[in-house]
């Protein structure tokens, strides 16, 4: 890549976690076809989109995917520009941090200033445009030394279902974008203590979206997780060699199971805002990780510029739909007439074996439904 001036910038590696299960989006999204590659709001899939806002910055050649056995045929087909042999499927699911730790093995061994950056495959992005200036801005800061980025997105809600960055001293940033010093994470909290987050305007939600160049991540990994450091050496080692296949299947399930936030952000902030060297850039793109029917139904109202609170949202429904006395709902019925009456706050997704009717609210719970279909053997539900 290149940068303004036409001087060589650093290289930069995008690696796509999709491994996800996606069980919130049922009854769409199913083991051999999550919701990462489903196109939940519009003609292209979750992961296509993520691809499609990286190339601004990156070239498909260096870019990367982990995924897994039932996903990866699939994922290649949809990213024919990626090269196959940089579509990974982890033999065992192993959280986050093997995932990105394993790009930065593999890439510490050739070209070590490598910037990389770990991007969730299920995410949609409004503003393309500004997420590129951020992402340029980040990899300029990530390769200026032994630093961690970190995209912060401005909080909108008290939300729980988030971690939370606390903010530090603005430093220099790149290209009229100011970084943060990160002081400390915080995953998940309580109600109360979200409220007071949001409400000090000093935090962030963590947006899941990292950059470091692959010698610093390499490095974390072998200082805060040093029996996973070896496994990964070794896989890495095999890496492009006939016995890669066999190495891989062996060694991955080794590594201890553990998200990246926790197994190198948490412990290296917890030396420090000076010592830790954790940058925090501003995820002002219009993000959201549409964890769940809820949030798909507020970022499809709020992209038609209803208002989310009393907006129906209609997916792939005849357009005859009739609206009595109705507000706040999310259909998805293809091909059939759909009638609203008297009712508010639903969410109805219909595929053709299986109906989900659900609140809203109670979104975040549909991944329990694939949990009792599975204990009830319906392996063909899930």
């Amino acid at each position: 890549m290149a940068i303004e001036g036409g001087k060589p910038g650093p290289r930069f590696a995008p690696v796509i976690l999709a491994g996800g299960s996606g069980t919130r989006f049922w009854p769409r999204s199913r083991k051999a076809r999550a919701k990462q590659v489903l196109a939940l709001d519009g003609d292209r899939t979750m992961i296509q989109q993520t691809l499609d806002r990286l190339l601004p910055v990156a070239k498909a050649d260096d870019v990367w995917v982990i995924t897994n056995d039932l996903l990866v045929d699939l994922i290649a087909e949809q990213l024919p520009a990626v090269p196959r042999a940089q579509i990974l499927s982890e033999p065992a699911a192993r959280n986050t941090a093997p995932a990105c730790a394993l790009a930065a093995f593999l890439l510490e061994k050739s070209a070590p200033e490598t910037v990389i950056g770990i991007f969730p495959s299920d995410h949609v992005v409004k503003n393309t445009a500004r997420f590129a200036e951020v992402i340029r801005a980040g990899i300029t800061v990530a390769a200026s030394g032994d630093k961690v980025v970190v995209l912060g997105v401005p909080p909108t809600r008290a939300e729980t279902g988030y971690g939370y960055i606390e903010l530090g001293a603005v430093v220099a940033g790149d290209g009229g974008i100011a970084a943060r010093r990160v002081r400390r994470f915080t995953e998940k909290p309580d109600k109360k203590r979200a409220e007071e987050f949001v409400a000090s305007g000093n935090y962030a939600w963590n947006g899941g979206i990292f950059l470091w160049s692959a010698r610093t991540l390499a490095g974390a990994i072998r200082e805060f997780c040093p029996a996973m450091a070896p496994v990964l050496e070794r896989i890495a080692a095999a890496y492009a060699t006939p016995d890669f296949a066999r190495v891989f299947a062996e060694e991955y399930p080794k590594c201890e199971s553990i998200s990246i936030d926790y197994a190198v952000l948490e412990r290296r902030s917890a030396k420090g805002e000076l010592a830790a060297e954790i940058y925090c850039l501003p995820g002002d793109f219009g993000w959201n990780d549409l964890g769940c029917w809820d949030a798909l139904h507020e970022y499809e109202a709020d992209c038609g510029c209803e208002d989310p609170a009393v907006a129906n949202v209609f997916e792939g429904a005849d357009a005859s739909h009739v609206v009595i006395d109705s507000c706040g709902n999310y259909v998805y019925a293809p091909g059939q007439a759909v009638a609203l009456v008297g009712v508010k706050n639903l969410v109805v997704v219909q595929t053709k074996d299986a109906l989900l009717i659900t609140t809203r609210e109670r979104s975040q719970d549909v991944g329990k439904v694939v949990a009792e279909l599975k204990k009830a053997g319906r392996e063909d539900l899930i």
